[in-house]
């Protein structure tokens, strides 16, 4: 069985035109004192009978800890994961100023074998990056996500040329 997931991926042009994305740094011990391939976009798993969009909107606002902007999104495309897992994404332009990122949490036995049971946020950080930049932070399965909102974009006449 796949397991489907839905994200929104948030880009602004700069004075410059070039796209700026907003990613999330994944919250955690695992992913604490990573930086590299260790980012995502906020996203999140849903159901089938589930709407895809409602769900990467909900996601969002539970990942970051304000509701996703009112702007108008496209689909990029579903994108497998090494994992088997289907990343549905919504792009949109929007520029979203948060003060601090308010995400849901998980429970996780840390340190692993002590029998302690820790809470950590899901998400303990999100900002603005440059394409390049993103390109490095994401992890691998995402970036393809880049590719296609550069498509996106060129398509637009908004990007390149």
């Amino acid at each position: 069985m796949v397991v489907l997931s839905a994200g929104i991926l948030l880009y602004r042009l700069t004075d410059a035109a070039e796209p700026e994305v907003w990613i999330a740094h994944m919250g955690g011990p695992f992913w604490a004192r990573k930086d590299a391939a260790a980012w995502s976009i906020p996203k999140g798993e849903y159901r089938l009978e589930e709407d895809p969009f409602a769900a990467a909107r909900r996601e969002f606002e539970e990942e970051i800890g304000v509701p996703a902007p009112a702007a108008d999104y496209v689909e990029l495309g579903a994108f497998r994961q090494p994992s088997g897992k289907v990343v549905t994404v919504f792009a949109a332009e929007a520029d979203v100023a948060v003060d601090a990122v308010a995400s849901n949490t998980f429970e996780l036995e840390w340190p692993k074998g002590s029998g302690q049971m820790r809470s950590f946020p899901e998400v303990d950080d999100a900002r603005w990056v440059g394409l390049e930049q993103a390109r490095v932070q994401l992890v691998r399965g995402q970036v393809p996500v880049l590719d296609a909102l550069v498509e996106l974009l060129r398509a637009r006449g908004r990007f390149g040329r």
